[in-house]
């Protein structure tokens, strides 16, 4: 007879290592298995997993975010917290991997011994059962194995991975359609069962194959609800009046055998010959089949959602002794305080997201081990590792605090415009005028992403000056762009914003910071004075239109797509600080010197800017007549 649900009270779940028992932390649960993250695996999303689903590719994406999983590597920190936090559990987890070792060594004699002896010791273990049910299947005792799996079914009717390795014991034992359902029954409670969607095309491949069409047809016409009203006492390998409705997902109201019949694939047979395409009919035949099963009422609400959450096991609490919780436990290496927005390497040990891109701005490689992150930093994402976070979330919350405290206060510190402004020392920039730059040096590299990290998104940009280190004038550039390179180097996409005098030097991690104050042209009162302006400024433009007509084309061409088009004459000489963009966007195009070029940038008046800018072109209009 099929089991009904067992109750859960609450503070209780129901647990693959024991049924209904108290658990030891709702947050240490796997989401591939829900068992006890024994050992636990940050995949790349930052969900973690238990290395044995990770191992056996139970999985192709996360089951919480629908990312690819991968790695199998142990996070350092998450199992040490395991080992001192649930020592028992932490044992049970070790009797687990002891076993699948030996399975996987081809010993399933002494397999089956040692989960005889792990049984008799706690015999509410149901992964113990499971492995029970692998090597009776190993030594080819399929009636021994599968009672296994029925006593685990009638304590966790819906959990995915009891029905995958039902179905794949009954396939090695030549129950081949009776597999086909289960597999289904598989896929009905998680879609994304990787290995029964695997198992169950090459079925159905097999039963679609040319040399079986002929056969398939015949008895699809004999009896059309084949595969539906075939009980499992049918096979002749073994006996199991008994087991049968355990194949049934309970309770049994509720869910309904998935109803795979051959009439699904007659009639995609027929569709196969008069498109003589097989490959199509393997789509059309799955299709079909899957479309019945996630179709179909064969789930509540709640129930359906079990594989996706952890509403099978209603998991609800869970308390560390308040004397384990160490602080010190949850600090960064790097920075040695509390961890803030842990990210796991794929060797396995965590650090601050900060301080893990600060020690990849200098080598990839982890900073502990020295392992190659080549490969993380090419993929660029730092996700954080969620279940430490909620550790700490829970457990730690005041020391959380202020650990977001005082970064809240380091942030607001760096968005200052005035005051510890980064300066890139590097080139000549002007207001309004593109500057795209090519990062590479890991301060700048600090610098820029700290400046995108605040909102601000702008820094100070000076030329070199052997005195000082970098010039008294530079402009300020805002970040329209960021596009970083697999290898951590950044092409930058910036614009001038306004001119800048410095106040005074200074360093920060590496590269320079300044006090500044904005620099803006002296505003012109006088009528008569703003008329002249006025006339110079048109005939020094037109003068500059002339010159840029004149260029050969090749040069023409290439300050178009460097700096873009030259900016339209403006009616209002003094609506900005700056004065005209023309003259910015001119002055970056002329092949002057930049100490000339830095004068003129460092000039307040609209009218000696003008003139300098004048004696330019005249220069170089001289030049070309020669």
């Amino acid at each position: 007879m099929a089991s009904s649900p067992v109750a859960v009270s609450p503070g209780t779940a129901l647990d693959p290592a024991g049924g209904e028992r108290e658990i030891p932390s709702e947050l240490f649960r796997c989401w591939g298995c829900f068992s006890f993250l024994g050992e636990p695996v940050t995949a790349p999303c930052g969900h973690t997993y238990c290395r044995r689903c990770l191992r056996e590719r139970l999985h192709a994406r996360c089951r919480h975010c629908g990312d690819p999983l991968g790695g199998t590597t142990v996070a350092v920190v998450l199992a040490h917290l395991a080992e001192k936090w649930f020592p028992e559990e932490c044992a049970r987890a070790r009797t687990w991997r002891r076993l699948a070792e030996l399975l996987r060594q081809g010993r399933p004699r002494e397999a089956r011994e040692a989960a005889d002896q792990a049984l008799r010791k706690d015999p509410g273990d149901l992964m113990l059962r499971i492995y029970r049910a692998e090597s009776y299947a190993s030594l080819q005792e399929f009636k021994s194995a599968l009672d296994e799996l029925n006593a685990v079914t009638a304590k966790m009717p819906n959990w995915p991975e009891v029905y995958f390795r039902r179905a794949t014991i009954l396939n090695n034992a030549g129950s081949v359609e009776d597999a086909l359902k289960v597999f289904l029954q598989c896929l009905s409670l998680d879609e994304g069962f990787v290995l029964a969607k695997v198992e169950a095309k090459k079925i159905l491949r097999n039963l679609l194959s040319p040399e079986n069409i002929s056969e398939t047809l015949k008895e699809s016409a004999l009896n059309i609800s084949y595969i539906r009203s075939k009980q499992l006492k049918h096979s002749s390998a073994f006996e199991m009046e008994d087991s049968y409705d355990c194949f049934q997902l309970t309770p049994v109201s509720v869910l309904e055998e998935p109803q795979v019949t051959l009439d699904t694939v007659g009639g995609s047979l027929q569709h196969a010959q008069s498109a003589n395409s097989l490959d199509s009919v393997e789509k059309d035949a799955k299709d079909d089949i899957l479309k019945r099963v996630s179709s179909e009422p064969l789930l509540s609400g709640q129930e359906k959602e079990t594989p996706k959450g952890n509403a099978t096991f209603s998991i609800t609490c869970g308390i560390v002794p308040e004397n384990l919780v160490d602080v010190t436990d949850f600090e960064c290496s790097l920075c040695l305080r509390l961890f803030l927005h842990p990210v796991t390497t794929p060797c396995g040990h965590t650090f601050c997201k900060k301080c893990l891109q600060r020690c990849l701005d200098h080598a990839p490689e982890c900073p502990l081990c020295k392992e190659n992150l080549k490969e993380f930093l090419a993929r660029g994402e730092y996700s954080t590792t969620q279940l430490l976070e909620e550790l700490i979330l829970k457990y730690l919350p005041t020391e959380l605090s202020e650990r977001k405290r005082i970064n809240d206060e380091e942030i607001a510190e760096l968005s200052s415009l005035t005051r510890n402004v980064p300066i890139f020392v590097c080139t000549l920039a002007y207001p309004t005028v593109p500057c795209p730059l090519h990062v590479f040096e890991p301060r700048y590299r600090l610098m820029i992403r700290r400046s995108v990290e605040t909102g601000t998104k702008q820094f100070g940009m000076c030329v070199h000056d052997p005195q000082n280190g970098f010039a008294d004038f530079g402009c300020m550039l805002y970040i329209r762009n960021l596009d970083y390179l697999p290898d951590g180097r950044s092409v930058v996409d910036t614009i001038g914003l306004k001119r800048f005098r410095v106040i005074r030097r200074g360093m920060k991690d590496g590269y320079c910071i300044a006090d500044i104050e904005d620099l803006e042209d002296i505003k012109v009162k006088d009528e008569g004075e703003m008329r002249k302006l006025q006339e110079l400024h048109n005939i020094v433009y037109n003068q500059a239109c002339s010159w840029f007509q004149s260029l050969r084309n090749k040069f023409h061409s290439q300050i178009l797509q460097y700096f873009g088009p030259m900016p339209e004459k403006e009616e209002n000489l003094q609506e900005t600080a700056d004065g005209p963009a023309w003259c910015w966007w001119l002055l970056a195009v002329l092949p002057v010197d930049p100490k000339y070029q830095l004068s003129v940038l460092s000039m307040r008046s609209l009218r000696e800017r003008l003139i300098k800018i004048q004696a330019i072109l005249t220069y170089f209009s001289r030049d070309q007549s020669k």
